[in-house]
């Protein structure tokens, strides 16, 4: 398991193992680089080990809290501070971290075992049961390499995945035999087996009469404060810090912001990709607008449509779960370069989930079903279609519009547009850009921060009422921000994404490469798909497309592809 994990922690490995709690750990080194951090910590004063992947941006602030209460520390990271914040408040110490954390606990004096995860899922946790065990890892794959592990297909989360543009919300996975600890969660586990599970945070969109009438410069400056703070969280560290600068809105405000605050010779790195179709595949000409605005130190990486071919079966094994984003294949490009520079970057991931800038949020504002009308524009295909692609025994129930209808159910949310930006923020962010990202970046031991997934910035922001959101077609109240900050032709400019033209209209090697993951004697034996659909999509991919641009023929080989990879 902890070789699977090699990747994600280049720099050293450990274990401790006592009677029934094992914890391996590969560690990246970010904080605090001596040996004294190492982990699996043990603190045998207060009888407590801990694993833990990601970092606690406030660690200073908690332990110059926590030596007041008495405390004593033998390391200069987060890590301890984990534990002593564990030991001093319990359940209650998560409530208090600024970050993002996926962590394992043994109390050695009670026999429990705690695991949690951060508020937006940002670190990954999966878990597997067997008889009367439990194992855990940072990544599904290291838990198929531990063997002894229920490999096949969850028909519920299969259907999530071909409905919910390969969304999986936690629990599941694909697999039957693994699920994920929720975000927010923290889940105690007795000696004799017994689970509980508590949720310590959730975003709220009711607001108080003072909200609704806030003019949109006051939130505008509020806005601008939290941002400020966020970013400058995310620079604590013992190595440099970088930026994933594409040259859309997001990461360049982020660059901006880190500018205006003093940053010097700051690394950002942009990445781009051969045209196709008539598709541009680069946006270099609004990076190196904001590089060279700011005096950053800019790296700019160009890959040639030959090289993604190669770069194919890395991604894929780098995928926690199957994931059929064209960003990818960018995003792990990317990070194998930056990370030859530094070891942290930040990334502007979230902001179209936090700040309604997805082309369907504004026909949500009048829509009497929010149900069915974020169906039609976010769903890959409806229920009868998908009856009609895959085999007979995997249809079932419309799961994935079940699971939309009862979250939008849920209460603190009333307006349909605050429903839908809840759902994106909570459940399709967390098991798409997010997991993405650190997937990608981790897969070279690089780590992602996310400034526009600070806890108290969404909080905020889900307070902000949905018209401020909405205006100048979409994240309004973000570019009126932006433009406090940053060169308006970088906010004035036709949406961008992460365009990465071969992959989507497949053909050539690529199409190859679709058509033998989805007839081999595994593809086969596995009988996914109907043979006429997977006919249909080799005879013309480029006329298979989802409402979300998305490739069908890429979207069923993709899981073909990661089920093969993983032995599976």
């Amino acid at each position: 398991m902890a070789k699977a994990l090699i990747p994600r922690g280049p720099d050293s490995e450990g274990f401790v193992s006592r009677g029934r709690v094992a914890f391996g750990h590969r560690r990246l080194s970010i904080i605090d680089l001596s040996s004294r951090a190492e982990q699996p910590m043990v603190d045998p004063e207060l009888g407590l080990t801990i694993a833990f992947n990601g970092c606690i941006y406030n660690y200073e602030e908690l332990r110059r809290d926590l030596e007041a209460r008495g405390y004593r520390f033998f390391s200069h990271g987060d890590t301890e501070v984990i534990l002593k914040a564990w030991h001093a408040w319990g359940e209650e110490a998560p409530k208090r971290f600024h970050g993002m954390f996926a962590a394992a606990i043994h109390e050695r004096d009670s026999g429990r075992v705690i695991l949690m995860r951060d508020r937006l899922g940002i670190k990954p946790l999966y878990i597997a049961r067997g008889d009367n065990r439990l194992r855990f890892a940072s990544s599904l794959p290291a838990l198929i390499a531990s063997g002894d592990i229920d490999t096949s297909i969850d028909p519920v989360a299969f259907q999530h995945y071909m409905t919910f543009h390969a969304v999986v919300p936690a629990p599941r996975t694909i697999l039957k035999g693994v699920e994920k600890l929720p975000p927010s969660t923290v889940r105690v586990i007795e000696p004799d087996g017994r689970e509980t599970d508590t949720t310590f945070w959730q975003v709220s969109y009711e607001r108080s009469s003072a909200d609704v009438s806030r003019p949109a410069h006051d939130w505008g400056d509020m806005l601008l404060e939290a941002l400020k703070r966020s970013v400058d969280r995310r620079m604590v560290a013992d190595v440099p810090v970088g930026v994933l600068l594409s040259g859309g809105l997001d990461s360049s405000l982020v660059v901006g912001l880190l500018a205006e605050a003093g940053q010097q010779n700051l690394g950002t790195f942009s990445i781009g990709f051969e045209a196709a179709n008539g598709e541009q595949g680069d946006e270099f000409v609004y990076s190196d607008l904001v590089a060279k605005h700011y005096g950053t130190d800019h790296h700019k990486i160009f890959v040639p449509s030959v090289n993604l071919m190669d770069a194919l079966p890395g991604v894929i094994r780098a995928m926690s779960e199957p994931m059929v984003s064209y960003d990818n294949v960018g995003f792990y490009l990317l990070s194998k370069e930056v990370a030859k520079h530094v070891k942290v970057v930040q990334s502007g991931q979230g902001a179209d989930e936090v700040f309604g800038g997805y082309h369907w949020y504004p026909p949500l504002a009048s829509s009497n079903d929010p149900v069915a009308d974020y169906a039609k524009v976010f769903f890959d295909r409806d229920h009868q279609t998908f009856a009609r692609q895959v085999a007979p025994d995997l249809v079932g129930e419309d799961h994935a519009l079940a699971f939309v209808a009862e979250h939008m159910g849920l209460p603190g949310a009333t307006d349909a547009v605050d429903k839908a930006l809840r759902l994106d923020s909570t459940i399709m962010l967390v098991d798409d850009p997010v997991k993405r990202v650190d997937n990608m970046t981790m897969a070279w031991g690089l780590e992602a921060r996310v400034p526009f997934l600070d806890h108290e910035l969404i909080e905020l922001a889900a307070r902000i009422p949905a018209a401020h959101k909405l205006k100048d077609g979409g994240k309004g109240i973000l570019k009126d921000v932006a433009r406090r900050v940053i060169p308006h032709e970088v906010i004035d400019r036709p949406k961008g994404y992460f365009p990465v033209p071969a992959l989507k209209y497949l053909d050539g090697p690529f199409l190859e490469m679709a058509r033998d993951a989805l007839t081999n004697e595994h593809a086969r034996s596995r009988g996914l798909f109907r043979r006429e659909y997977l006919d249909a999509l080799f005879a013309n991919p480029k006329d298979h497309i989802t409402p979300l641009r998305g490739s069908e023929l890429w979207q069923a080989a993709q899981l073909e592809l990661w089920l093969q990879a993983n032995n599976i």
